[in-house]
């Protein structure tokens, strides 16, 4: 016996209201009165959290362009200072007239150094190998490295405070920082600035050929008085390179008149060169006055330089005469120099070693001699 089926009467809900209540469940977007389901939070608080780090990113970025660029800044005006070991520090790039001989000033740089350290960082250029090309600081530089002979100490000298510039500023302008850091010494002579111009004028690097004009170039900074004298040194530096010993030492009248005298006199070089060669030692009063001699320049009693007074009335006593010659010896050649009321031998050695009453009978049996 089959069931009857019931049939109830149900009152279905309009179309628009099934639109309004889709099957499943969600919540309105935005509708805070409803809650969300786990996936729908979970991709909300990714969102979020990506948008946020995009931000601390974007922040850092700019944080880190920013400090990029002021390196930039400080290196170009050479304030990154590092520790650079000294065996990094070449010296090639820039030609640097030295003079030869104990530097005074090193010395008292040493001891200063080694109280309280270095107050005033070199300056450097970083190369591609990773070395160094030092620009300025040459006598700090050899501070530090005879230190570092002296004591052994690696930790304490075998690094120096190095200002590191930028790369791609040109040779002349190098030139330039180095010259202009030197003029504020002052002991250098014109000696050392006219060098400077004649290896500057020398360097395949720069484009200038002609000392004269590379004068110009590097010492703009000096006056025109003191320009002129550089240029005046110039025709000495170019004849006694490599001859003399004491180029530092020349006064700034005696070297333009020699440089004067070496353009006129032909054979003038030569003679100083001869004058000079085959002496072991001998002091900077020695070869002043070898070159007061060529200059025609003259001395007073205390070995001070007088100016010769071109206009002077010619006097009717006689003039001095003075008779030179040389004699080889065991130590070398003995320049003598025989002249009215003076009789002087030069010879490459100390002798003040001798014993007196030896050098006195000498003396006696030379002047008993020519009576």
């Amino acid at each position: 016996m089959s069931k009857k089926r019931r049939v109830f009467d149900i009152d279905l809900p309009e179309d628009d209201f099934a639109e309004t209540f889709p099957a499943g469940k969600i919540d309105a977007p935005n509708d805070e009165g409803k809650r969300r389901g786990p996936m729908a939070t979970a991709i909300s608080e990714t969102a979020g959290s990506l948008r946020e780090r995009q931000e601390i990113e974007a922040t850092i970025r700019a944080e880190n362009d920013a400090l990029a660029h002021e390196h930039v800044r400080l290196k170009k005006l050479g304030l990154i200072v590092d520790m650079i070991p000294l065996d990094k520090i070449d010296t090639h790039k820039l030609v640097r007239d030295r003079r030869k001989g104990p530097d005074f000033e090193i010395i008292e740089l040493k001891s200063s150094i080694k109280d309280i350290g270095l107050s005033n960082p070199i300056r450097v250029e970083p190369r591609a190998d990773g070395r160094f090309e030092l620009i300025q600081g040459y006598r700090r530089l050899t501070a530090f490295k005879e230190l570092l002979e002296e004591t052994g100490d690696e930790e304490k000298f075998g690094s120096i405070p190095a200002g590191i510039i930028a790369q791609g500023e040109s040779v002349e302008t190098l030139y330039r920082k180095m010259v202009d850091e030197n003029l504020v010494r002052k002991d250098i002579s014109f000696a050392e600035m006219a060098k400077l111009a004649v290896d500057y004028a020398k360097d395949p690097s720069t484009a200038e050929i002609d000392p004269d004009k590379a004068v110009a170039a590097l010492f703009s900074s000096a006056g025109y008085q003191k320009r002129t004298y550089i240029r005046g040194f110039i025709p000495l530096v170019e004849a006694l390179d490599g001859i003399l010993k004491f180029p530092h030492e020349i006064p700034r009248r005696l070297g333009l008149a020699l440089s004067k005298r070496l353009t006129e006199v032909e054979g003038l070089r030569t003679a100083i060169r001869n004058d000079l060669e085959g002496w072991d030692n001998y002091s900077v009063r020695d070869e002043l006055e070898v070159l007061r001699k060529y200059a025609e320049e003259e001395e007073d009693d205390f070995g001070l330089p007088v100016a010769k007074k071109a206009d002077k009335v010619p006097s009717s006593a006689p003039t001095k005469a003075k008779t030179t010659f040389q004699i080889e010896r065991p130590h070398g050649v003995a320049k003598c120099t025989a002249g009215n009321g003076r009789l002087e031998i030069r010879l490459g050695r100390d002798f003040s070693t001798i014993d007196r009453r030896k050098l006195e009978e000498a003396v006696r049996t030379l002047l008993n001699q020519i009576e």
